[in-house]
């Protein structure tokens, strides 16, 4: 067995960014930047003001109250285009442009109108109210790098920018294929000694929460044709998951199948609980990662080793699972040899710090747990006995 550390970074080791592909801006919504985007225009374009009122000399304004002539206006998509001279005031609006000479805004709650005239109550500094041209960004600026996720926030900054199209890395293409003569789909018939398979659902949808393609091949039964068939399926994708079938039973054919057909195992077998059984090596050209049957394991598995995997093809910036400290909810008995995840409930301390109570049952056959758990404490090989209140590491979910 190798520790977790080890095999997460052989799998990641695995794996490229793959290539690039062109899309618009208003499709780009969750996808992964391949190239950096910079600015086609400077905004604001020239100086601007910041609020309604009056663009002024900051000099005519320094004493108040006092009277200067209204000769204009600038509202927003429009412009006062004379020079302002002293003793005059523009009418103005924010995201006006700031007509030469004025250097200051007196804002509209500091000023009293009275047709071509206004009285100006409020002294204002020279810059007062003015954004300076480029404040935002200048054309040239980088404003999201490669290896950005892009949301909302980046989406509008790269609009903002005057930028149509960008260049994302392609979805990876993850095939998933469940294993088993015992399993069956969710609402099929189900037979006296058979099981309803949630593997590879739940793991198409950590794929798509992780911007990815997910594939579904199916459940191949326990035989060598069914097995090599379905598996067939899998040539154009990025990544072969199986789940079930890579343990050490009588039936577990898939590293049997495999092998025969050109198999080259990385690993097999980690020292971390649940997800002992999972194995990773190439199928030809194909990068597979083999998840424990049991559904708890394959769920946890996918979300340490999968996710980051997904990440790397993406290009993120990061492939790390993302471990932080808390406390303990509740005391812990020492660890073995094996590398633990314990689904735990998380909460605020009177301090607004994180306290995680590991689920008193750990079976790794309960998925309502799982469900339930907002994170997972990890426990290293043999750790030593903790009293409740004692520092952590927990991965969230």
């Amino acid at each position: 067995m190798i520790p977790v550390a080890q095999a997460r970074q052989r799998i990641l080791d695995g794996f490229a960014p793959l290539p690039a592909e062109q899309v618009a801006i208003s499709q780009a919504d969750g996808r992964v930047l391949a190239e950096d985007v910079s600015a086609r225009v400077t905004k604001p374009p020239q100086d601007v003001s910041a609020m309604d009122g009056y663009a002024v000399h900051a000099a005519d304004v320094a004493s108040v109250p006092v009277d200067l002539a209204v000769v204009g206006e600038a509202p927003a998509g429009g412009a006062y285009d004379k020079a302002l001279v002293r003793g005059q005031a523009v009418r103005i609006f924010t995201g006006g442009p700031l007509p030469k000479g004025a250097d200051a805004i007196v804002i509209q709650e500091n000023t009293q109108r009275d047709g071509d005239r206004v009285t100006v109550t409020d002294s204002v500094a020279s810059g007062r109210f003015v954004r300076r041209k480029g404040l935002d960004f200048a054309i040239g600026d980088i404003g999201c790098e490669a290896g950005t996720r892009l949301g909302a926030r980046q989406i509008g900054l790269i609009a903002a920018m005057n930028v149509p199209w960008v260049m994302v890395t392609r979805r990876p293409r993850i095939a998933i294929l469940g294993t088993g003569d015992e399993i069956v789909n969710p609402g099929d018939p189900l037979g006296a000694n058979q099981i309803i398979s949630s593997n590879s659902l739940a793991l198409a949808a950590i794929v798509r929460e992780a911007g990815a393609e997910a594939l579904n091949l199916g459940i191949a039964t326990d035989n060598e044709a069914s097995l090599r068939r379905m598996i067939a399926g899998a040539r154009q994708a990025d990544l072969l998951v199986v789940s079930g079938g890579m343990s050490v039973g009588d039936h577990d054919l898939v590293r049997h199948v495999l092998g025969d057909d050109g198999l080259e195992l990385d690993f097999w077998k980690i020292a971390m609980r649940p997800g002992k059984p999972l194995t990773f090596g190439r199928l030809g050209e194909t990068p597979m990662l083999g998840l424990p049957g049991n559904p708890v394991s394959t769920l946890v598995c996918g979300h340490l080793f999968l996710r980051p995997a997904i990440d790397r093809m993406l290009g993120l910036n990061t492939a790390e699972v993302g471990e932080e400290n808390a406390r303990l909810g509740s005391a812990l008995k020492a660890n073995d040899e094996r590398e633990d995840y314990l689904r735990a409930r998380l909460e605020r301390d009177d301090d607004g710090n994180w306290v995680a109570t590991p689920f008193k049952a750990q079976d790794s056959s309960m998925l309502s747990t799982l469900a339930q758990a907002d994170a997972l404490v990890v426990r290293v090989p043999h750790a030593p006995a903790a009293e409740a209140g004692d520092l952590c590491r927990i991965v969230r979910l």
